[in-house]
């Protein structure tokens, strides 16, 4: 069975909070989502405002590999000819060969939001459908509080779907506007429209594809769209990463390995479920937002193992501890450094760096000492992946410094300087560094919105000379802890920096009895470790 995977990130995704998305942005998402293989993608509504518009304008002229673009908006105003109502007049000009047109399905919202009467509501429904399907449109029609409007009145839910149907709708689209619907709710709802708008006898159009789009207000979005398709709906709708309005809408990264890998139900192109974990990651990058860890399938947690038993288990039988293999979706299985995972999570992890090393190893037993050793001073490595790696390279002799500072000052000042203005004043950071690099010195300085800033700065501006890929690098994430507060504020703290070059990200751990110090050494691992890996990586490629 074929599955229609609808994304509404660009529409219902950028209702969500923080969610900013420029035109360049929208153009990056729609590339993304057409190279992951999407069927549709709903883009915005072309007659809210002017860029949504001009992204339909440029969005013409792109060349799209599977997905089909479509316009949002609503049905024509109450007591107005479809002929006249400019929302209306915005999707025809937006171009695009499909349209998705929202209605009220539950009697509540009729009579006491949009104050019309029940029988002008299924009118307002039907014109509308019909207006866009007369002009060459094919009309998506959003059942809106579907399930609420069910429970509150169940004849008069059916009916607005069964007007969208009989105008012509190809597609109708049970909403748990709200997201309070529980799976038994979703089963029963969809059950009885597949009953309403199915025809009987001879003769009759055939039925238009029924769909789902739920929210995530109770935590069950993603058990509600796979209840639906258990149900007999044969398209979702839902945000790739989850993001929308309140508590987000249905994560299809969730719901495509569900339906793909589980219910075997082809969602995607031939193979494109591999791209799922770095096309999530991409979409994140572009939204400037980070991917939750223990996001299910894509996170980066999803595949890690920490505990020594489960370490154990996982490297003589998979199933033990995995419920699908990780590369499946693109993911990586991870292990856990620290104190309780085992020699054997220790070993796993090195033969990244040497495939010969064993839980027997005597490197691995060294690694297991010094580890201990580290994380008796405050050291965690189960978040910092990259100093891990590092920490591996030194232990087997395979580690060589690509840069050495020499000297670094950091300075703050309060009030700025800057806020002479006769703004409110704030806090500057500046910061200057020396570093050696074959031999070569150099300095540089930057200022920054606070001292650690102020250091990244001041040291990626030194090393550019030698290394232009730093360019690249941003830190995408900062957390410090106090690991022993009896000494207040001279207790040593732990730092731990996640960074990214737009298309990888790794963690990085600093430890000492200052800040900045602790700043410094995580900086620096991040720096190294990109920069190791992209000489590797060029390596591998000439040989």
């Amino acid at each position: 069975m074929k599955i229609e995977i609808f994304d509404t990130t660009l529409r219902d995704g950028a209702q969500g909070e923080g969610i900013s998305f420029s035109l360049q942005d929208k153009l990056a998402v729609l590339q993304a989502l057409d190279d992951l293989g999407v069927a549709w993608i709903e883009a915005g509504n072309p007659g809210s405002n002017p860029k949504d518009m001009e992204f339909f304008r440029i969005a013409q002229s792109r060349k799209l590999k599977t997905a089909k673009l479509c316009a949002f908006g609503s049905t024509r105003r109450k007591g107005m000819a479809c002929k006249d109502d400019t929302i209306l007049q915005g999707l025809l000009d937006a171009a695009t060969e499909a349209v998705v047109i929202f209605g009220k399905s539950w009697d509540l919202h009729v009579t006491e939001v949009l104050k019309v009467s029940l029988e002008e509501n299924l009118a307002m429904i039907s014109e509308t459908v019909a207006y866009l399907k007369d002009k060459g449109r094919t009309v998506i029609y959003d059942a809106e509080h579907f399930f609420d409007g069910w429970v509150a009145n169940p004849e008069y839910a059916l009916k607005t779907i069964q007007a969208a149907a009989e105008a012509g709708a190809s597609r109708i689209v049970l909403c748990d506007t709200n997201g309070g619907s529980f799976p038994d709710r979703i089963t029963g709802g969809v059950t009885a429209a597949l009953a309403a708008v199915t025809p009987v006898g001879a003769g009759l159009k055939p039925a238009p594809t029924l769909g789902i789009h739920t929210h995530n207000d109770s935590g069950m979005a993603t058990a509600g769209a796979i209840t639906a398709v258990q149900a007999g709906c044969t398209h979702v709708q839902g945000t790739l990463i989850g993001f929308g309005e309140r508590c987000g809408n249905t994560a299809l990264a969730e719901v495509i390995p569900g339906l793909e890998l589980k219910l075997k139900m082809q969602c995607l192109p031939e193979g494109n479920i591999k791209k799922l974990y770095q096309i999530s990651r991409q979409i994140a990058e572009i939204a400037n937002i980070s991917l939750p860890d223990g996001m299910p399938y894509i996170g980066n947690n999803a595949f890690s193992h920490k505990a020594g038993m489960h370490a154990d288990g996982i490297l003589k039988v998979r199933q033990s501890f995995e419920h699908i293999d990780p590369a499946l979706v693109g993911n990586d299985r991870q292990f856990l450094i620290s104190e309780v995972g085992g020699r054997s999570i220790i070993a796993e992890r090195a033969k990244k760096i040497d495939a010969g090393i064993t839980k027997d190893s005597p490197v691995t037993a060294n690694l297991a000492n010094k580890l201990k050793s580290l994380e008796a001073e405050g050291w965690q490595f189960e978040g910092a992946d990259a100093s891990f790696e590092l920490l591996v390279r030194r232990e087997l002799g395979k580690y060589k410094a690509l840069f050495t500072i020499e000297t670094y000052q950091v300075t703050s000042e309060f009030p700025s300087p800057l806020s002479n203005d006769g703004k409110a004043a704030r806090l500057s950071a500046s910061a200057w560094v020396k570093v050696l690099v074959d031999g070569n010195y150099e300095i540089a300085a930057a200022e920054g919105d606070g001292p650690v800033n102020a250091l990244d700065g001041a040291l990626r501006r030194a090393l550019i000379r030698f290394y232009p890929e730093l360019e690249q690098i941003r830190l995408s994430d900062y957390k410090v802890r106090v690991i022993d507060g009896s000494e207040a504020t001279a207790s040593r703290v732990r730092v731990l920096i996640e960074s990214t070059d737009g298309v990888n990200t790794w963690n990085t751990v600093g430890v000492s009895g200052d800040v900045i110090e602790a700043s410094r050494l995580a900086l620096v691992d991040s720096l190294e470790y990109k920069l190791i890996g992209d000489i590797e990586r060029r390596f591998k490629a000439y040989l």
